[in-house]
């Protein structure tokens, strides 16, 4: 995930359950004159895990001290206490129209499985974005090593099995996702708790190809049709509030779409995701398996979590 300004490179090591394998990602914008602060000196060296034991100096109670932004009052997730939330009465329909026939690229950047739209057209607007138009740009999920722990955001302390993200970027306002994602309105994300049940059968279009992805650095392309409306539960209601992304550098440029109601995946479902590497394949054994990759969730402070009943359909 990126926080840029106008032009930055800067590179940011990735740790997972694994004890030596480094990730190393660039971060870039266009832009020759750099006017926004994307970290602090030194972060050309700077890394970051979530639960490598040997590494526990590069976890998320270090993002603080590693990642400014991160020491930030709009970070995410949080904890939805509903009880708190407010009615924010009515707002205009939630609409999205995603492209279906075209292919996608599978990746594993070390950290989740990641799908990449490959820039076909697609339109998120309404709710809480307005009239602003979104694009998805990927989607990626989160999730444990257990069933009942994985999600990023919980729900009156309860945590599901994962969570998927699907990451737009509002093209009205913004010829990029990385000048988007650099902007207090530039990234909308949609939120999708996952529970073990039935198998998805949608969603299985993409787990019946991690074993493809195994580890780090692998890639396929998906040429089969997939509607990625179909991951989103139907008939439900969702969260939304101000936020961040969940993964350093924790830029504070994303507004949250949670949806109410999970979607089901099976156990077997899961367990594939969990087989997935975080190292290379030349690490070995080194390339330990991807067990859970989710933040813990941070305080909400003075923002306010709007509850809507109804997204008015698609």
């Amino acid at each position: 995930m990126v926080k840029i300004g106008h032009s930055v490179l800067c590179f940011s090591d990735f740790y997972c359950n694994c004890t030596r394998t480094r990730i190393v990602l660039a971060l870039w914008a266009r832009d020759s004159q750099a006017r926004d602060r994307v970290f602090e000196p030194g972060c050309a060296t700077a890394y970051y895990s979530y639960t490598c034991p040997k590494v526990k100096e590069t976890g998320p109670v270090t993002w603080l001290e590693k990642f400014p932004e991160a020491r930030g009052a709009r970070q995410s997730p949080v904890d939805i206490v509903t009880s708190r939330s407010s009615n924010s009465g009515s707002v205009p329909p939630l609409t999205f129209r995603y492209s279906v026939h075209h292919p996608r690229s599978i990746v594993n950047p070390g950290y989740c499985w990641r799908v990449d739209e490959n820039g076909y057209n697609s339109e998120l607007r309404g709710g809480p974005l307005g009239s602003d138009v979104y694009k998805l740009q990927q989607w990626h999920c989160h999730w444990g090593a257990k069933n009942g722990e994985g999600s990023e955001h919980t729900v009156d302390g309860r945590s599901f099995s994962g969570e998927l993200h699907l990451v737009h970027w509002n093209t009205s306002k913004y010829n990029s996702f990385v000048e988007a994602a650099g902007q207090a309105d530039g990234l909308a994300v949609l939120g999708v708790f996952i529970m073990v049940g039935s198998k998805h059968e949608e969603l299985h279009k993409v787990v019946r190809l991690l074993p493809y992805i195994q580890h780090k650095g692998d890639k396929v392309t998906m040429s089969e049709a997939l509607d990625p409306a179909n991951l989103l539960p139907r008939g439900s209601g969702y969260w939304t509030y101000p936020g961040s992304l969940t993964t350093p550098p924790c830029t504070e440029s994303v507004t949250w779409i949670l949806f109410k109601q999970p979607v089901e995946v099976s156990a077997e479902q899961l367990a594939l995701m969990r087989k997935l590497r975080c190292g290379e394949a030349s690490c070995g054994e080194e390339a330990m398996e991807l067990l859970h990759n989710y933040r813990p969730t941070l305080p909400l402070g003075n923002r306010d979590i709007r509850d809507i009943r109804d997204y008015g359909g698609h």
